[in-house]
């Protein structure tokens, strides 16, 4: 209307002879259009991005260590350097075999051991860490999101420790797939995540949340919470409809739940079988937690991918184990800390006893996986230890369980790898592999506490420590 006042006025006054008033609405159009013509090719500002950068790594890095050890067990190699394209491995070798890149970014990390990303096949990074003052009554007192928001924290603690995927083996309200879609979206840093969802047992078991007032806590099949060969696959079918990527069950009591005794058995062969039969279908492991002797030979014989814990393990079960190619997955680290909780008084009563009893156990029990030659995959259980101090592990793993530094390292990184069944992506250092690469201070082959002395990550070839 602007324009069009202002062509009358100018008609007016210059008498522009014949210029109806249809042929001025005519003009006022022409020169409007003109107008956002012209502002369209102004430039403007670019808009405010939302949403965060995918966490993949753009260009060609040159890593340059003293030495490396590629995940496979076989003999490290000195003067190494790694290429790595975009989020990919593309060449692996001694300095004077790879031809380096023009162009290429270069960062010599010196005295240095490179290796794969650290798995670690254990992990509750959802909520509080045992010790916490505030853990006991953090079901009833906490806000259901406040351990979805600890567990920000706790992932980047875990990636920069060097553990670049972790198989997370329970948590309540789905917070677990939720921490995996914002770490894999960019929103913040962490490790890459197998996740279960609820872990799945019976009612009054491990997995249930006992102690408490009738009324006042009695999960489903949505919780994990199964009964019967039926309801178990029911529980499977639910956490896999919301995105579990493995499902973990309670095959015996344990240590830190109210009301179970650590080495009884829970579930029925039948209902194991049943759950492993329905999640192997749907293309999904089952982990099973199993102290006990008796629900360890069960979980065993009923199928599952891997024992967790397996503190009681006997010859009979171990044999079975290395018969059927079942992991174990000892998580010695925890077997230390609630012990330690157990003699300071952090943990009292049964839960006390049955820690004193479960630690005792397992030193024997690494003894027997180790004598029976079980597959073995690394796991320490944090939550119940320190985020951050997964590496722990390895030095455990040499020091109970009598294994060499190297097959420690290969513990925490191929055989994790072959248990999550993403060895084809992660686990060794080698070309067409992701980009997940770690480096400690010094040799672990020489003193494997070194392992614990993480100076660089790179996870997706995007580099979070250096």
């Amino acid at each position: 209307m602007q324009i069009f006042n202002r062509m009358r006025r100018l008609a007016s006054q210059h008498s522009i002879r014949g210029l109806t008033v249809k042929n001025l609405k005519l003009v006022a159009i022409a020169v409007f259009l003109v107008h956002l013509v012209c502002v369209s090719v102004v430039p403007q500002t670019p808009p405010v991005r939302v949403t965060p950068e995918p966490p993949i790594g753009k260009g060609t890095v040159v890593l340059k260590a003293a030495r490396l050890i590629d995940g496979t067990g076989t003999a490290a190699i000195n003067d190494a350097v790694v290429i790595v394209t975009d989020n990919m491995i593309t060449a692996v070798g001694t300095a004077g075999s790879v031809r380096i890149p023009a162009n290429a970014k270069m960062i010599d990390l010196g005295d240095v051991t490179l290796m794969p990303g650290f798995i670690d096949a254990h992990t509750h990074l959802i909520g509080r860490v045992l010790g916490d003052p505030a853990g006991d009554n953090a079901i009833v007192r906490d806000f259901e999101s406040f351990g979805a928001i600890l567990s920000v924290q706790n992932a980047r603690a875990t990636l920069m420790s060097g553990f670049t995927t972790v198989r997370n083996v329970g948590a309540g309200q789905f917070n677990d797939l939720a921490l995996r879609k914002a770490i894999d979206e960019g929103w913040t840093p962490g490790p890459r995540m197998i996740t279960a969802g609820h872990s799945i047992g019976i009612r009054g078991g491990h997995c249930d949340e006992n102690g408490f007032k009738p009324g006042m806590f009695d999960p489903g099949i949505e919780e994990g919470i199964a009964d019967g060969p039926d309801q178990v696959r029911a529980a499977v079918r639910y956490q896999i409809k919301y995105g579990a990527s493995v499902i973990k069950t309670c095959a015996t009591g344990g240590v830190l739940s109210e009301g179970t005794a650590v080495g009884a058995t829970q579930y029925t062969f039948e209902e194991l079988k049943a759950m492993v039969e329905e999640a192997n279908k749907l293309e999904r492991k089952v982990a099973a937690h199993a102290h006990g002797t008796e629900g360890i030979k069960i979980a065993v014989r009923a199928g599952v991918s891997s024992i967790e814990h397996g503190s009681f393990l006997d010859e009979e079960g171990a044999r079975l184990m290395r018969e059927r190619g079942t992991y174990l997955v000892a998580t010695l680290s925890a077997a230390e800390a609630v012990e330690r909780a157990a003699k300071t008084g952090v943990l009292k009563g049964l839960r006390a006893d049955k820690a004193l009893a479960a630690a005792a156990a397992v030193r024997n029990g690494i003894k027997l996986a180790m004598a029976n030659n079980i597959q073995m995959a690394l796991g320490s259980d944090s939550g119940v230890v320190p985020h951050g101090t997964n590496g722990r592990e390895f030095v455990l793993l040499v020091q109970w369980g009598g294994m060499s530094n190297m097959d420690a390292i290969v513990a925490g990184t191929l055989n994790g790898a072959k248990l999550l069944g993403w060895e084809k992506n992660v686990g060794t250092l080698a070309p067409g592999k992701w980009a997940d690469i770690v480096a400690v201070s010094g040799d672990p082959l020489k003193d494997i506490e070194n392992i614990q002395k993480v100076v660089f990550v790179m996870k997706n070839g995007v580099v979070y420590r250096q």
